[in-house]
């Protein structure tokens, strides 16, 4: 499987972006996917991830603001990012966990990785 990360751009603070992953190669339907971002002089940090099961667990930093969804007809994976505030600047990634570890947090678990696609808000 080969991730491809894409709709990131430059938006106002309570604006919106929707950021999607296509999977190409295999179907990524039993997969964990995740989304994890990397601000310039940070680590990579978790944001969200998705079981096949429909399962869903975000970070605090974004609870109740993104979205993490998947289109199994369309192989790809999303994150509605609404409310966005300055500290969600960040390079933001998606990922796939082919093993189903129970660390869905951290960046060691997922097995293949997509480019990034960065996400700049403004104040």
């Amino acid at each position: 499987v080969q991730l491809q990360a894409s709709g990131g751009g430059l938006v106002q603070a309570g604006g919106s972006l929707r950021l999607s992953c296509a999977a190409s190669g295999r179907t990524f339907s039993r997969y964990v996917m995740g989304w994890f971002r990397q601000a310039p002089g940070k680590e990579r940090e978790f944001v969200a991830v998705k079981w096949s099961s429909g399962t869903t667990r975000y970070a605090d930093s974004v609870k109740g603001r993104f979205t993490i969804s998947r289109d199994g007809a369309k192989n790809t994976l999303y994150l509605q990012m609404n409310s966005l505030k300055p500290e969600d600047t960040a390079v933001y990634y998606c990922a796939a966990d082919v093993s189903h570890s129970e660390n869905y947090w951290y960046t060691g678990s997922y097995d293949i990785w997509g480019q990034g696609t960065q996400v700049t808000v403004s104040s």
